[in-house]
């Protein structure tokens, strides 16, 4: 007699972002029920038509700064703006989709017992004073910068989970996501990835800031989605107790400059853009580098498979056609 694994239903708090809409292709295509959850401040229904009418899939507007009663087996809470122009817009909000979103899916994993899986960040290192960062740096963060109100509210949102992991024994998956890219970026969500890629098909100039020699490494999201997915899979503990609960770096370890990011944008667009410089914003990291040992001990060896060249090629032909598209609808 055949024994069928029983399907999750699963909440993905976030879903119709950038990262989230990927993350749901994969829970879809390999049998589960989803539930996307997102108040489309930044998401957007664009990201999500395509799964809007499968028959496992669930579409729910709603902000995470409210109270969510619902029934599922695990979550992914990825309810966040991530870009700088976005989460400095309304700062107070930021903050409270990092601090009250995590405190409500909290309360919901807790009553339910389910598997809870934060999307941290990079910026819990700041402007780190050690390179590459490891899981143990405990970062250098302005706690009062134009910046904060993402950085800190991710970190206050990491000291929630880990406080229900001790006093509760939730089952909780911490998550710091360095620099990730690939289609359905927002097209002006500021980042450097999806900023170089628009005004090279443009043909606008390329804007740098400083002198462009600072470093970041850049993760195409499918990489980023495969970690994630091990990271839930991983089991309890042999007596039932919660399983490995991180936090684990998932990046890329590649190192470039933003300069040799601009260059290679322009060679692979054939643009004729020229680059530009610009001042520094305030409180802005200077090395961005994920130390992934962790991540290669705990979850099947995993690292990033896509080279940067790779990655960018499916990035600029998704962002070509968006632009085309908006310029027929103009």
């Amino acid at each position: 007699m055949r024994n069928y694994e029983p399907r999750k239903r699963i909440l993905v708090t976030g879903g119709a972002g950038f990262v989230g809409s990927h993350l749901i292709d994969r829970l879809l295509a390999r049998g589960d029920e989803v539930v996307c959850v997102d108040n489309l401040f930044t998401g957007t229904k664009r990201n999500i038509e395509h799964v809007l009418d499968h028959p496992r899939f669930e579409f729910m507007r709603h902000d995470v700064t409210f109270p969510l009663y619902i029934e599922v087996d695990q979550i992914y809470n990825l309810a966040c703006p991530a870009s700088p122009i976005h989460y400095q817009h309304d700062p107070v909000a930021t903050t409270k989709t990092s601090v009250h979103g995590a405190i409500n899916m909290l309360g919901l994993a807790k009553r339910l017992k389910a598997r809870i899986f934060q999307a941290s960040t990079s910026e819990v290192y700041g402007d780190p004073a050690v390179h590459p960062q490891r899981e143990d740096y405990w970062g250098n963060v302005n706690p009062i910068g134009p910046r904060s109100c993402y950085d800190e509210g991710k970190r206050c949102a990491e000291t929630l989970f880990f406080d229900y992991y001790r006093q509760h024994q939730l089952d909780i998956r911490v998550a710091r996501i360095f620099n990730t890219y690939g289609p359905r970026m927002h097209p002006n969500d500021g980042r450097v990835v999806s900023n170089f890629i628009v005004q090279a098909l443009k043909g606008e100039d390329i804007t740098l800031y400083g002198d462009g020699q600072q470093t970041r490494s850049f993760c195409y999201v499918d990489d980023l989605v495969e970690g994630f997915l091990r990271f839930m899979d991983l089991p309890k503990g042999a007596n039932g107790e919660p399983g490995f609960p991180g936090p684990i770096n998932l990046g890329n370890p590649g190192e470039f400059t933003i300069r040799q990011l601009a260059e290679k944008v322009i060679e692979l667009t054939g643009s004729s853009s020229q680059m530009v410089f610009r001042p520094l914003p305030a409180d802005d990291p200077m090395q961005r580098q994920p130390n992934i040992e962790r991540a290669r001990e705990y979850l099947n060896d995993w690292q990033p498979q896509v080279q940067l060249e790779d990655g960018l090629r499916k990035t600029i032909a998704f962002f070509d056609a968006l632009l085309t598209e908006d310029d027929r609808g103009s």
